[in-house]
């Protein structure tokens, strides 16, 4: 009997633990490395947090339903009205201020020092190109940005429609052919993160990723010079 407990509470903690299995990872949006990433990050637990406010209050209802039901306190207009209507919307409006203003902090605001890399999309790689460096460099499946630095990436595509996501730097943004879509990303520190293609683009898209090297800012325009110039 103790060893049944012993195993059963064992498989307990295991599925309680499974969650938070994803809140780590080269692809986890739940464990930021940049400011934009940051942002997210924290819209996602506080929507979790209203989530599971709304739920419980929902619960609370359903439970207090039962417990009276038949002494006639509530009509079914006050049931619609209040659960239906007032309560969803005290939880949900202040979810959609914060949204909205985090949504404006993403955005790519004017900014002195930020840095332009053009990225262009082609089944099945990404290309990198870095204008204004000796005349153009330019790296393929490898991103490199300075720590600490914004970095504007001016995204397109050569072909069909992907999606360029670093998920511990930030958000994703489509590249379209023809269109350019701008989203700037910034790296807290120095190190490697993994990049994908987070849009089904065909047969290859599962081996379509990148990595993004992070450099220490004194060691960035070293590293730019070793990379191959463009030819035009």
């Amino acid at each position: 009997m103790r060893r049944d407990r012993a195993w059963f509470k064992a498989l307990a903690i295991a599925i309680a633990a499974l969650p938070l299995a994803g809140c780590g990872g080269p692809l986890s949006a739940l464990d930021p490395a940049g400011p934009a990433a940051a942002a997210i990050a924290e819209l996602w637990w506080v929507m979790l947090i209203g989530a599971v406010a709304l739920f419980g209050l929902v619960m609370a209802l359903l439970w207090w339903a039962f417990v009276r039901r038949g002494d006639g306190t509530a009509s079914p207009k006050l049931w619609l009205v209040g659960g239906g209507l007032v309560l969803p919307a005290l939880v949900l409006t202040p979810l959609l201020g914060y949204g909205l203003l985090t949504g404006e902090r993403l955005l790519a605001h004017p900014a002195a020092d930020a840095l332009r890399v053009d990225v262009e999309a082609k089944q099945w790689q990404w290309t990198f190109r870095y204008p204004g460096q000796g005349g153009g460099r330019i790296s393929v499946n490898e991103l490199h940005i300075p720590a600490g630095r914004p970095v504007d990436l001016r995204v397109s595509s050569a072909d069909v429609i992907h999606s360029f996501w670093i998920p511990r730097l930030g958000g994703k943004i489509d590249a379209i052919p023809g269109h350019v879509n701008l989203i700037r990303l910034s790296a807290a520190r120095p190190g490697i993160y993994r990049g994908v293609c987070a849009e089904f683009c065909g047969t290859g898209h599962t081996i379509m990723d990148f990595s993004v090297t992070a450099h220490d800012p004194g060691d960035y325009d070293d590293r730019l010079r070793a990379l191959p110039q463009e030819q035009r």
